[in-house]
């Protein structure tokens, strides 16, 4: 049973558990988080402390923005931002990993709570009926102080979100 998270663009490139799981999963992408991509790669800020772990990751983001502007993913993309909440079908990355990209609309529903990405974040959640998956721990925070429904996992929780994952 394919399992589903949303989750940002660049956590992917981070954490390379995320392109081993354990069974097959589907990564709903809100599109402005693919937007950032772009937006970490040409930032002279490193996104990681290890030098080494940086270039990696930097390498990451290269491939997988590359891999997105491929034409028939470009197509995809386009098609998905005509219309606010439009997805694009499911894009391969592998045998057992699919993305899903959402055209996300911050509705300032958490504003005091969220910024305008964790928004679109926790709101395709809510649409979508998938967990989010997260390495931010103050964004965990936030939504449980907002009382926000939705389910959240850390990302270190992966292993156990993968055989948990009650919205499947």
């Amino acid at each position: 049973m394919t399992r589903r998270f949303v989750i940002e663009a660049v956590m992917v490139a981070i954490y390379g558990e995320l392109l081993a799981p354990s069974g097959p999963v589907e990564y709903i992408v809100p599109y402005n988080t693919i937007m950032e991509l772009y937006e970490f790669r040409s930032s002279s800020e490193p996104l990681m402390n290890d030098p080494d772990d940086d270039h990696h990751v930097k390498n990451k983001i290269n491939e997988l923005i590359a891999y997105m502007e491929e034409p028939l993913n470009r197509k995809r993309l386009g098609k998905t931002l005509i219309m606010p909440w439009g997805k694009t079908a499911s894009i391969l990355l592998d045998d057992h990993i699919t993305w899903t990209v959402v055209n996300a609309v911050d509705n300032e529903q958490y504003g005091e709570y969220l910024d305008p990405i964790e928004t679109e974040i926790v709101l395709t959640a809510q649409k979508e009926n998938a967990p989010i998956l997260t390495d931010q721990f103050e964004l965990i925070r936030r939504i449980i102080e907002a009382e926000v429904p939705v389910q959240v996992f850390d990302i270190q929780d992966f292993d156990f979100a993968m055989e948990y994952n009650v919205f499947s």
